[in-house]
């Protein structure tokens, strides 16, 4: 399968191994900073940490975008305070939360795939390769929240999923406004 350019490839057409851990490190910290972005909710807070994984998974492509995430699930269980408000620790990927972040390396990966795979380009193809693996991430999260709650499939859903629905459109409509820049920036450099 011909896979299209992503953005990195345009912006660091070299495929170095020093340059990807560069972007894992720069994409880390991006998911990072947008987790300390919040406003407080229980069970999940609302934080920006979609909106940095969808610019991401545009930006990156799969394996690199999910690699990201794998990554930075690991310096979170590892005690760097990159979760949500500054926490960190091993609990986080078994509390009540951790649907959604599991679910972040999946969404990593499947927006990297639609932008390799034609959604790459194009405001609207954009934000529907944010959009549609953002909000298929309420499947995991959901799904969580219910098994390690006390909170039934109805609560979970109430709790975890339409607090966010609007956030979803406003950060998937940033990060395609975000790459169109980038491609504006950097599409005309030629690739490999």
């Amino acid at each position: 399968m011909n896979r299209e350019t992503v953005l990195r490839q345009a912006i660091l057409p070299s495929d170095s191994l020093m340059g990807k851990i560069g972007l894992v490190a720069a994409g880390t910290f991006l998911v990072a900073m947008g987790a300390q972005v919040e406003v407080p909710m229980l069970p999940v807070p609302m934080s920006l940490q979609t909106l940095a994984i969808s610019v991401i998974g545009l930006t990156y492509g799969a394996r690199l975008a999910a690699i990201t995430l794998m990554v930075y699930l690991a310096q979170g269980a590892a005690g760097m305070p990159v979760f949500s408000g500054g926490d960190a620790g091993a609990a986080h990927l078994f509390g009540p939360t951790a649907g959604y972040l599991w679910g972040f390396v999946g969404m990593a990966w499947m927006t990297g795939w639609m932008a390799e795979n034609g959604f790459g380009r194009g405001g609207l193809r954009m934000f529907l390769a944010a959009f549609i693996p953002a909000t298929l991430l309420f499947v995991p999260g959901a799904a969580w929240i219910w098994a390690a709650t006390p909170l039934d499939l109805t609560g979970a859903i109430q709790a975890g999923v339409l607090p966010f629905l609007v956030g979803d459109v406003v950060k998937s409509t940033l990060a395609a406004v975000a790459l169109a820049g980038g491609w504006a920036a950097f599409g005309g450099r030629k690739t490999r």
